[in-house]
């Protein structure tokens, strides 16, 4: 019984200091932005603040157009993530499950992208996006976050869709079900764990992207908000507890998906276990 405790006791302690070096970062931040600059860089840097100063917040609205730089990352990210599911899911299925010269052949080319630096062809996309006319525009950035994240999304989808049994296509056409109705309607929603993993992860890096952004966008009212941040850096470099009420605010919109669609995660193979059982 003590032994059983001790064991119990290490365990639950083990964890609890994971989850305290996890949320740290988090909680860091959350009182870096009710700071001055005088306690974040000399008084006080890693404790509670001495006074709790919510003006930085009214500044973050006041001073840095917030709400424009978050209007155009949600309809960047949100754009990203849309096309992104529902081309890798299409192409996804068709490699996995259809019988076509070439298919294999057309999943490892489209595997290959992720072995592409986007270093390497921003020069060739900022070409492109002008002779396509689409600088200074959000497609500008949406097309190029789509390019890149399809790789990824494909071998997703691709695994999901292999591991189903042929059996589901088979009395879906026995039943009269066309090649649509069998995808929309029966395939798809077997994969929605998989949807759910890469929208997190699409719906991230649309979210916290940079660079392409960087080169792509020049107008000041289609910046996204990390675009933004490095604008407020350095027009107002020097009221930094500002700076941290808007990177707060920032990350509320990547911890609220995370939490819906880890929830869904859940959800959803609880309904493929039972369906494969």
């Amino acid at each position: 019984m003590l032994k059983r405790t001790a064991n119990r006791i290490s365990a639950y302690g083990s964890l609890l200091f994971f989850v305290l070096i996890s949320l740290y970062p988090l909680v860091w931040l959350l009182f870096y932005s009710f700071k001055n600059n005088e306690e974040i860089f000399s008084t006080n840097v890693f404790g509670v603040p001495r006074v709790w100063r919510f003006e930085n917040y009214v500044n973050a609205f006041d001073v840095f157009d917030l709400v424009l730089y978050f209007k155009n990352s949600f309809i960047v990210s949100i754009g990203t993530v849309a096309i992104t599911i529902i081309l890798s899911l299409m192409f996804s299925y068709a490699a996995a499950r259809m019988k076509w010269r070439y298919a294999e052949s057309a999943r490892i080319y489209m595997t290959a992208g992720m072995f592409i630096p986007m270093q390497i062809i921003l020069i060739p996309l900022l070409v492109l996006s002008r002779d396509l006319h689409l600088q200074d525009s959000y497609l500008a950035v949406i097309v190029p976050y789509v390019a890149f994240q399809l790789s990824f999304s494909t071998i997703i989808f691709y695994a999901f869709f292999r591991s189903l049994p042929f059996e589901i296509e088979e009395s879906a056409a026995i039943d009269g079900a066309s090649v649509y109705k069998t995808f929309f309607q029966i395939m798809v929603p077997l994969v929605k764990p998989a949807i759910a993993s890469v929208c997190i992860f699409v719906f991230l890096f649309a979210w916290n992207e940079f660079l392409v952004a960087l080169v792509m966008i020049s107008d000041n009212m289609l910046k996204t908000l990390p675009l933004g941040l490095l604008y407020f850096q350095t027009q107002f470099g020097s009221d930094w507890g500002t700076m941290g009420a808007v990177m707060v605010i920032s990350t509320i919109p990547t911890i609220l998906i995370y939490l819906l669609f880890s929830e869904q995660i859940e959800k959803a193979l609880t309904v493929s276990s039972a369906v494969k059982g």
